[in-house]
């Protein structure tokens, strides 16, 4: 059996992820015009994608009983709507880091304009849900991309 490709990881431009994502039909209404939350499953998936490039493997963290990431704060602002058949590209920058959490700027594209940008603050949180630092390999590859921290929580 052949082998199977492998799903799109975008890339790394020094601190800068780039992900490319289509507006298929299950993304939009009945006119066409991408609803709303599609975009935050399209902002999941680049970050859960940036963490992949940078060494951040989630599934083993929650197969050796770290814990895992969890949105804890979210601000989106939406300017423009995307399209059906729209190429979309999505900018993930980590902005911050603290002991136990991340803030990061996302943005969604289309030919260079602005669609809708999303500023979360992520938490790392233990098995039993608590907030917890960061594993140590994980904050060093953050280290890789990153020019801010912010003071321990």
């Amino acid at each position: 059996m052949p082998s199977l490709p492998e799903p799109p990881s975008g890339r790394l431009d020094g601190t800068l992820h780039r992900f490319a994502v289509r507006a298929y039909f299950d993304d939009t209404d009945a006119g066409g015009v991408v609803y709303h939350a599609n975009y935050l499953r399209w902002f999941e998936r680049a970050r859960s994608e940036m963490l992949r490039l940078i060494g951040v493997d989630t599934r083993a963290g929650l197969d050796a009983g770290w814990g895992t990431y969890a949105i804890t704060e979210l601000h989106i602002r939406y300017l423009r709507p995307a399209r059906l058949g729209d190429a979309v590209l999505i900018e993930s920058e980590a902005i911050a880091l603290g002991a136990a959490s991340w803030r990061m700027r996302q943005r969604a594209l289309r030919d260079g304009e602005l669609l809708a940008e999303v500023t979360p603050k992520i938490g790392f949180v233990g098995p039993d849900g608590r907030p917890r630092r960061h594993p140590a390999p994980w904050r060093a590859a953050f280290e890789t991309v990153l020019a801010h921290r912010m003071p321990d929580e």
